[in-house]
């Protein structure tokens, strides 16, 4: 069965991966596929930039299993049905989470760091120069004003940046906003995989809720500016550096 994906996603796609260099001539990329909305699209959008673009790319999509006891059957069957190459990387990260994550502390954090480092390693022996992470305009909002509220930095996501292991990073949705991502999942009847896969779900801890609070904000910021996330957009691209509290070196 094809999927449908509707030309804003497509046009968006095109226009970030011209802005920002994010897929070249020969590079074989690994995406990081955990079964969401988010990463499922990206792989179908990537499929079909594939078929479109002028020059050649690949790409394998990684799952990354945390060793409890999930089943990646049918996101296996979903990739096969479409043409994608996918590799399931097996790993202990619960197990290892039980001894390293005491009671109240930041297991979000300790599961991104560690299927971060599986999805690098799997793509040096892969032998892949770029990695594909699913992050959208929603995360990138997000993440700056967790940032700005919490840590006292201005900082969000790049669209591109190069890890300490040579490894270039990219995320070619970062200019899509999540209710795009969810309606392409939703219009074709794709399952895609939910909180009830969180390792969060396990732990006897406090659930995170700044980002729950920050989506909240943000939803009420956008009834009153509906252009918020399109000027947050811009405003990503034009920093004033020289207007801040920067001190002479």
């Amino acid at each position: 069965m094809s999927v449908k994906l509707s030309k804003k996603i497509m046009s968006k796609l095109g226009k970030t991966n011209a802005e920002f260099k994010l897929i070249e001539e020969g590079d074989k990329i690994l995406v990081g596929l955990s079964g969401g909305k988010d990463s499922l699209t990206m792989i179908h959008a990537m499929k079909e930039q594939q078929r479109r673009a002028p020059f050649a790319f690949e790409f394998i999509a990684v799952t990354v299993s945390y060793g409890m006891g999930e089943n990646f059957d049918k996101l296996s069957a979903h990739c096969r049905e479409h043409g994608i190459q996918h590799v399931i990387k097996e790993t202990q990260t619960y197990d290892l989470a039980k001894e390293k994550i005491r009671k109240n502390s930041s297991f979000c954090s300790f599961f991104s760091r560690m299927r971060r480092g599986y999805l690098y390693s799997v793509a040096k022996e892969l032998g892949c120069n770029k990695v594909a992470l699913g992050h959208h305009m929603d995360d990138a909002a997000e993440s700056f004003f967790m940032n700005f509220i919490y840590n006292g930095q201005m900082r969000s996501l790049a669209p591109k940046y190069t890890a300490q292991n040579g490894l270039v990073v990219i995320r070619p949705l970062i200019q899509m906003r999540e209710r795009q991502l969810r309606a392409f999942v939703e219009d074709n009847g794709i399952e895609a995989i939910g909180d009830e896969a969180c390792p969060a779900m396990r732990f006897d801890v406090k659930m995170p809720y700044a980002r729950a609070q920050m989506k909240d904000m943000l939803a009420k910021m956008e009834k009153e500016h509906p252009q918020l996330f399109t000027s947050l957009n811009a405003a990503f691209k034009n920093i004033s550096v020289d207007s801040f509290f920067m001190t002479e070196d």
